[in-house]
Order: C-alpha cells, then sequence, then structure tokens
C-alpha cells in the first residue's frame, strides 16, 4: 500500500489567487488538504488606532482604505454611527442620494466580485470583461459626482459633500434600463457552465449552523441559507421604504454564494428604480462645523455592506476626537470559517473556496 508524508506549502502572500495580501499555510496529503493556518497582517496599519487621534470628519477618507471597492459604503456606516452618537438629522434628499450610491456600490462590487471568481475557476476572461463593462460605467457615475472612482470620500456627517451633478441621473436610468439585461447575458454565460458547476457544486460547503456560529454575513451567510439582511432585518437610513428580497442558497457552497451574489444584482436595480422615482429636492446636508464636540455616550453605525455586516463603534468623551473607535470588518469575520470550508478538499478548490467569500485585505487587517 502506497503512503504518502504530509507536507506543508505556503499559498502567499504574493500568490496572484489569493485576493490581496493574504496567506494560507496549507498541510497536504498528495493533493487532499488536512491543515489550514491562515495568516493575517500584511496590511495592518494602525487603522482604529490612527482614528483616536483625527477628529470625527478627518476619519472619512481613511474609511475609504479600508474595503476600497466599497468606499461609498464604509463612508456610510461611519458617518451613520457619528450621526447617532451627536443626534444629527440628515436631510430627505441626503437620504436618497445615500441609498442610490450604496446599492451601486453594491453592484459595482458584485461585478468584479463575480467576475473575478469566474476566473478562479478556469472559466475564460469573457465573463469579466463583460461585468466590467457595466462596472466602469458606474464607476464612471462615482467620477462625476466626487471626482474619484475608487476611494470616493463623498458622504459627510449629516449628508453627501456635494449635491449629484445635471448628468447624473441621466447616465443612471441608461444603467436602470440596461442592467436587467445585461444580468440575463451573465446567467446565460454562467448559471449552467459546465466548468463553474463541476468546479463549485459542492466545493468549499459552509452550514448554516456554523455560519451563524462564526458571526458570518453578508452574501456568505445567506449563501447558507440563512435569511439575514440589515436593509431588511434591521433596517438603518431609509431602506424601510423600498420593497426588494432577499436572495439565499440551499447548500452553502461556491455555486450558491456566486447565485447570490447574481441575484442581490437584481435586487439592487429594484431599489435604485424605486429610489430614482422619489428623490425629492432640497437641501444635501445639515450644516456642520469643521470641528464639533460631540456628547459623551457610545453608538454603534452599522449598514449591510457588499461583504456582510460593517459596523463602527464610537466612544465619545466629549472632545472633537473620538476616545475610542473600533470597526466590525466583514471580511475579517467571513474568513474565520475558512479552515472549516477547505480542510478535506483538494488544493485546487482552496483558491476557489477562498475566492467565493469576497475578501478586501485593507478592510481584514486595517
Amino acid at each position: 500500500m502506497l503512503r504518502t508524508e504530509p507536507f506543508v506549502i505556503n499559498m502567499g502572500p504574493q500568490h496572484p489567487s489569493t485576493h490581496g495580501v493574504f496567506r494560507m499555510v496549507l498541510t497536504l496529503d498528495g493533493e487532499k488538504v488536512v491543515d489550514l493556518v491562515p495568516v493575517f497582517g500584511y496590511l495592518h496599519r494602525a487603522f482604529e488606532k490612527l482614528g483616536e487621534s483625527c477628529t470625527y470628519a478627518q476619519i472619512i477618507p481613511y474609511t475609504d482604505r479600508m474595503d476600497y471597492v466599497a468606499s461609498m459604503s464604509n463612508n456610510l456606516g461611519y458617518v451613520l454611527a457619528v450621526e447617532k452618537l451627536a443626534g444629527i438629522p440628515v436631510p430627505e434628499r441626503a437620504e436618497y442620494i445615500r441609498v442610490i450610491m450604496a446599492e451601486l456600490t453594491r453592484l459595482s462590487n458584485h461585478l468584479l466580485a463575480v467576475g473575478t471568481f469566474t476566473s478562479d475557476c478556469g472559466c475564460s476572461g469573457t465573463p469579466l470583461l463583460y461585468m466590467f463593462r457595466e462596472r466602469e460605467k458606474i464607476l464612471d457615475m462615482f467620477d462625476m459626482t466626487c471626482g474619484a472612482r475608487l476611494t470616493c470620500n463623498y458622504m459627510r456627517i449629516g449628508g453627501v459633500s456635494q449635491d449629484l451633478p445635471d448628468e447624473f441621473m441621466p447616465a443612471l436610468r441608461r444603467l436602470l434600463d440596461e442592467m436587467p439585461a445585461r444580468i440575463d447575458e451573465y446567467d446565460e454565460l454562467l448559471a449552467e457552465n459546465e466548468i463553474l458547476v463541476a468546479r463549485t457544486r459542492g466545493t468549499g460547503t459552509l452550514s448554516a449552523e456554523l455560519a451563524i456560529d462564526a458571526g458570518i454575513s453578508g452574501p456568505t451567510l445567506r449563501g447558507s441559507g440563512v435569511k439575514w439582511d440589515l436593509r431588511k432585518n434591521a433596517p438603518y437610513s431609509i431602506y424601510d421604504r423600498f420593497d426588494f428580497d432577499i436572495p439565499t442558497g440551499q447548500q452553502g457552497d461556491c455555486y450558491d454564494r456566486y447565485r447570490v451574489r447574481v441575484e442581490e444584482m437584481r435586487q439592487s436595480v429594484r431599489i435604485l428604480e424605486q429610489a430614482v422615482k422619489d428623490v425629492p429636492g432640497g437641501p444635501f446636508r445639515t450644516p456642520m462645523p469643521t470641528v464639533f464636540y460631540p456628547p459623551v455616550g457610545e453608538a454603534y453605525g452599522y449598514v449591510e455592506s457588499p461583504k456582510g455586516e460593517l459596523g463602527y463603534y464610537l466612544v465619545s468623551d466629549g472632545m472633537p476626537s473620538p476616545w475610542r473607535y473600533k470597526v466590525r470588518s466583514p471580511s475579517f469575520i467571513n474568513l474565520t470559517a475558512l479552515k472549516d470550508m477547505i480542510v478535506g478538499q483538494k488544493v485546487a478548490d482552496a483558491v476557489i473556496t477562498l475566492g467565493s467569500i469576497d475578501i478586501v485585505m485593507g478592510e481584514v487587517d486595517r
């Protein structure tokens, strides 16, 4: 009988398939993974401690640099926490603009996540290029609104930095007219693609029980069949005004996580179509001093970011900088179940399982 010796390999931190500066120390028996040790910290930059030396307004651009694929959502979660802490009202127009930007961010994020995931699975680059076609239009809208495509720095305490330009709404309506057919096109390419189905069905399975116990959130949680979305279950901003569904999977495998993201794109289009019809006029920001002194207390602000629950915890001692600043990043917490999802599978499956979680290491390490 042939016996093999387990051996250890390092996947990362430079491996192109690991979605950032992250290292997986894999113990293999042949091609089978028998143990995994995740290694974090390569991008750690004292994000939270740095925030405690900044004024509340100065922290906003730093939030862009966490999940730089979803900077609008990062901004939103933070300013919601400050507004809750200090009791700052937000004009109706600003609320609608924030929802529009957050859902465009979700579309942009999922287009990138699904496109790169299909490449991880061995599909041609065609799906990725198709999805970047629509993503470029969203980034162009961010650019025309705030002058940036990636690190947008658009949200402000009490509203947004500036009103929507005249060309924004026509561009958004054109995108909304196109997107349903484009998402159908992605499905034609991928939903029953032999390579994708063979690589992802039954791969990287995460049970609903383990997902809940580990604090998993976002599409990774919903892919395991748990119908939990903060926009529905704990509404913030004005999300309780919109009609949309929460897509879920059944088996909790890589395929289900991919499908949830595709269906979430359809729901984001539904929310955007409703928001566009109801955007009111009026001011886009509550006037705020450059430096302000919130009352002593604490607050937790959260959003359903494209990757899961993104939360900001602030403690004020009445000074212009937070006494304590802490971030709950979904990418970091979603990675805690990685070992359970990969051990027992082949080493080639480790790459697509990691890709199916959709992480950004700037948010993991902070």
